[in-house]
Parts: structure tokens; C-alpha cells; sequence
């Protein structure tokens, strides 16, 4: 085979895996998200398996939870999405919690929620 082909094949390959990968990469937990005592016991365990890196399915969006540069989308008009938000627990960027969670997780800024909130968002 010549080298140009297997060059064009590699770098063929090489976009596709990369791609792909992008576009299942997800924003993991922070150490400053707790959930409420008040949680039912099942969102509690799904909470602290995704805490501590699993991967719990299904997900459901969850505003004002994401470190600065570490959301999953919808960080506001001008971003291009994942990894744009520039402030700690900003309320118009989510991140993928599991399904159930969300309305119980607090932040130090407060509350997260399953609809963008006002607060912390840049100007």
C-alpha cells in the first residue's frame, strides 16, 4: 500500500475517533456539590455513585452546578458549548447529572435546577 494512502487512512481514522469522542465526553462532578439531606434515599445513591466516577444513566440537565470551563453546554449567547462557561456554578451552563438529582443538589451559590437561573452569568 502506498504511504500516502495509509497517511490518509490513519488521519481519516484519527478525525473519526476524535470526533467521536467529543461528542460523548461529558463534565464530571465537583468536590463543592453535596446533595439535600431531605434527597430520597434513591438520588442520594445515585448522586454519590456519581460522585465518585461512575457513570449513572439516564441524565438530565442540570443548570449551575459546572466549575468555570467545565460544563456540558448552553453557556449563553456568543459560547460555543461544552467547557465556555467562565464562572463557577453559572446559571445559564448545564452539566449532565443523573436523572432525579438535579432538584436536590446544592452548590455554594445555591441551588441547581432543571431551567437556567439568573445567577452568576457573565456579562
Amino acid at each position: 500500500m502506498p504511504k500516502s494512502t495509509s497517511i490518509a487512512s490513519a488521519l481519516a481514522v484519527g478525525a473519526t475517533m476524535a470526533l467521536g469522542l467529543g461528542q460523548n465526553a461529558e463534565a464530571g462532578p465537583n468536590k463543592h456539590l453535596e446533595i439535600s439531606d431531605n434527597a430520597p434515599a434513591q438520588a442520594q445513591e445515585k448522586f454519590q455513585a456519581w460522585m465518585n466516577g461512575e457513570r449513572v444513566r439516564p441524565q438530565e440537565k442540570c443548570y449551575g452546578v459546572a466549575l468555570a470551563g467545565e460544563n456540558d453546554c448552553k453557556a449563553g449567547a456568543g459560547t460555543s458549548c461544552a467547557g465556555t462557561s467562565t464562572v463557577d456554578f453559572q446559571g445559564n451552563a448545564w452539566t449532565l447529572v443523573p436523572k432525579g438529582t438535579c432538584q436536590h443538589i446544592q452548590t455554594p451559590e445555591g441551588s441547581a435546577s432543571t431551567d437556567p437561573l439568573e445567577r452568576n452569568t457573565p456579562a
